[in-house]
């Protein structure tokens, strides 16, 4: 069983940056974040390789969030820049999936408020 903590959500304005951190029990699965607004279902945001050599971005984020992992630390960060309204949600880790497909492991989730 893979355990997945996540830290970091919080409230910014517009325009602001934040990071998500992911701190995972185990290494070598594709590891992902997703996010969920009110009224809405679950969707991909960003998956990358452990390896870290190959990354996938939704179209609503490419160019603003930058997916990458430490093999020190265990962990996993999702750096969001230019940061809209629309981008909140509670944003979830998960790990074992693939291009834009979640797999079974999930984290908590971290709720991530972006205020015009």
């Amino acid at each position: 069983q893979v355990q997945l903590v996540e830290s970091g959500g919080g409230l910014v304005q517009a325009g602001g940056s934040l990071r998500l951190s992911c701190a995972t029990s185990e290494r070598g699965y594709v590891m992902g974040w997703f996010r969920q607004a009110p009224g809405k279902e679950r969707e991909f945001v960003a998956t990358l390789t452990w390896s870290g050599r190959t990354t996938w971005y939704a179209d609503s984020v490419k160019g603003r969030f930058t997916i990458s992992n430490d093999n020190a630390k265990n962990t996993v960060y999702l750096q969001m820049s230019r940061l809209r309204p629309e981008d909140t949600a509670v944003y979830y880790c998960n790990a074992g999936g693939g291009d834009g497909v979640p797999g079974p492991y999930w984290g908590q989730g971290t709720q991530v408020t972006v205020s015009p």
